[in-house]
């Protein structure tokens, strides 16, 4: 019997190696509007658009649309980042 577990451990080890190169999209989300077309045309450097959130209020973290994570954005040198406060746990 311990081969066999040794060989399926294998296996599952090499099906967890083919996704370990799927490309994801992730996208960290600091709030929505919604705006006309008119409205995004009038848009010019320097414009500010309100979003439905507070500043420094929690940062959406989504992979392919969907939610994840939240966390706090931060600074790293000239660089953003997420720092993830919040795993979102689904139901079973």
């Amino acid at each position: 019997m311990a081969g066999a577990e040794g060989k399926k451990n294998g296996s599952e080890a090499a099906n967890l190696d083919v996704l370990m190169n799927v490309q994801l999209h992730v996208t960290a989300e600091l709030g929505k509007c919604k705006m006309s077309v008119a409205e995004v045309l009038k848009l010019g450097q320097g414009a500010i658009v309100e979003l439905d959130r507070m500043a420094g209020g929690p940062v959406d973290l989504l992979v392919n649309n969907k939610l994840v994570a939240r966390g706090e954005v931060i600074a790293v040198d000239e660089n953003f980042g997420v720092r993830i406060t919040e795993l979102i746990q689904k139901p079973l």
